[in-house]
């Protein structure tokens, strides 16, 4: 921006004398000075006052200075801790150890007379559990070599299938430097450095790689029916996206996610022409959870949900920095909807009464009206450019989007299958973040897209109770885990 003009005090008085048509159009050009640096100071007030809970921001953006809760959530009444029920995890004696080291008594403690002939009375007893020493062991396999002495042939007995080369390293250790690395989101070098301390295996960084793309390649099948069950399922799907750095250029990684199953990947663009390529969207009929980002509601063949959490902290930023009337009991009333909703449900109903629903319709549209009314459309400015729609207000932007998609928004209250929130396909970018947080981004396109394929089978086989770290030596096996909703063949989604 050009820095301001200001007029000295001879320009001032020269005005004063050249009229009153002067000294008005000098004022005028004065005000639309100000009111530009008026909405400029707005918006970086407005950036600043956003956190997490009142806008889209992650919880990492918040710093030291955590803003104070909001009361969204009433308290339960229980007290801090367990439960009563809850089963624990005390640790505890087990019938027959290990390991007995018994410590003999020598001589008696009152007067020192020797004891060590004398028979044992009982034992008073503790446990200890830890790791006993674990080193890597190597296991040789010799394959017999006989000549047959009727005819001569030379037969070389057949090695298993997963030992392929003269010297290699096993499933049960390449699916610990799959664990480390790609799972709990260990630098390369460091998983080589804790596996050597713990196990004193020298690793190359190579070769942890190299695991990782080798379980990639086994469980490419268990992604791809991932993808076309994901496409083709009733169940509500989840879908979100967020941005990485993939060889220092902007890149995206797409999620799409239900209960059961995650399916994450990588794309140079965020919008419709992302969607298109990953083939998900394009062919969905059920009901399609997200954000309001505008490519979503472009497939209009599909039923579209929106998440309400997003709703609800735009919300509480409205409440905060443009406090209205109606803004308060439209929050109150979503969450009364997401209230009685979860009663109906617990009830055993599948739907909410036609009175209570139209009431609820009934009282959502009053309110958005009153924020429209309270929040006129703003007009293009005399001799503006015509190009897009004229900036609108926080709240604006937020009532436009409540009135156009009523029907997304209120999709929970409508059809109990809809989650109130798309709270599932966030959680399962979060470990992407967590990913970018230690790495900062991926070296290359192929990391990227290895570090999706293998976090999307590990998310799935967590979702469906199965140990991570089994599921990837099952891969390595040749086995991959599969869940039994995807389909039985592997299929790209229908065009």
């Amino acid at each position: 921006m050009q820095p301001v003009h200001l007029l000295t005090p001879e320009e001032v008085r020269a005005l004063y004398h050249q009229g009153e048509e002067a000294v008005v159009a000098a004022y005028a050009e004065l005000v639309v000075v100000i009111r530009g640096l008026e909405g400029r100071v707005q918006d970086l007030e407005d950036q600043q006052a956003k956190n997490s809970q009142n806008s889209h921001k992650p919880p990492a953006s918040d710093g030291l200075q955590k803003p104070k809760p909001h009361g969204l959530r009433t308290s339960s009444g229980k007290h801090v801790g367990a439960q009563p029920g809850h089963p624990g995890h005390t640790l505890a004696a087990v019938a027959e150890p290990d390991h007995i080291v018994v410590h003999p008594v020598v001589a008696c403690q009152g007067c020192h007379a020797g004891l060590a002939a004398v028979a044992v009375d009982s034992y008073a007893r503790r446990q200890v559990f830890d790791l006993p020493p674990v080193r890597v062991e190597v296991t040789e396999h010799q394959a017999e070599i006989k000549q047959c002495p009727q005819c001569g042939q030379v037969n070389t007995a057949a090695f298993p299938a997963d030992v392929t080369q003269p010297v290699q390293y096993g499933p049960a250790l390449k699916a610990q430097m799959v664990y480390f690395n790609a799972y709990h989101h260990i630098p390369v070098a460091r998983t080589g450095e804790l596996l050597a301390d713990l196990y004193g295996a020298a690793l190359g960084d190579g070769t942890i790689v190299a695991a990782s793309a080798e379980v990639a390649a086994q469980i490419a099948p268990v992604t791809t029916a991932s993808k076309t069950y994901l496409a083709q399922t009733p169940a509500a799907v989840g879908f979100d996206e967020t941005g990485v750095r993939v060889a220092k250029k902007l890149h995206w990684i797409h999620v799409a996610s239900t209960a059961q199953v995650t399916y994450l990947e990588v794309n140079a663009h965020r919008g419709r022409k992302a969607h298109d390529q990953i083939g998900i969207l394009p062919t969905r009929r059920g009901w399609t959870l997200h954000d309001d980002y505008p490519s979503y509601y472009r497939y209009t063949q599909a039923h579209h949900a929106a998440c309400n959490a997003h709703h609800l902290r735009e919300l509480l930023f409205l409440l905060e920095r443009y406090p209205q009337p109606w803004i308060e009991p439209l929050l109150q009333l979503l969450l009364e909807i997401k209230a009685q909703v979860a009663a109906a449900k617990q009830a055993g109903h599948t739907a909410l009464p036609p009175d209570q629903l139209a009431a609820f319709e009934r009282r959502y549209r009053e309110l958005v009206e009153q924020g429209c009314q309270a929040n006129p459309l703003v007009a293009p400015a005399p001799g503006a450019p015509r190009r897009g729609r004229p900036k609108q207000s926080p709240a604006r932007n937020l009532l436009d989007r409540l009135h156009h998609h009523e029907r997304a928004v209120l999709a929970f209250m409508y059809d109990f299958n809809v989650p109130f929130d798309n709270n599932q396909a966030e959680r399962d970018l979060r470990m992407v973040k967590l990913k970018q947080k230690v790495s900062g981004g991926f070296r290359t396109t192929d990391g990227a897209q290895c570090f999706c394929r293998i976090r999307s089978y590990v998310a799935t086989a967590r979702k469906n109770g199965q140990s991570v770290l089994a599921a990837l030596r099952l891969a390595l096996l040749g086995t991959p885990f599969r869940p039994a909703c995807l389909p039985s063949q592997a299929a790209s989604p229908p065009e």
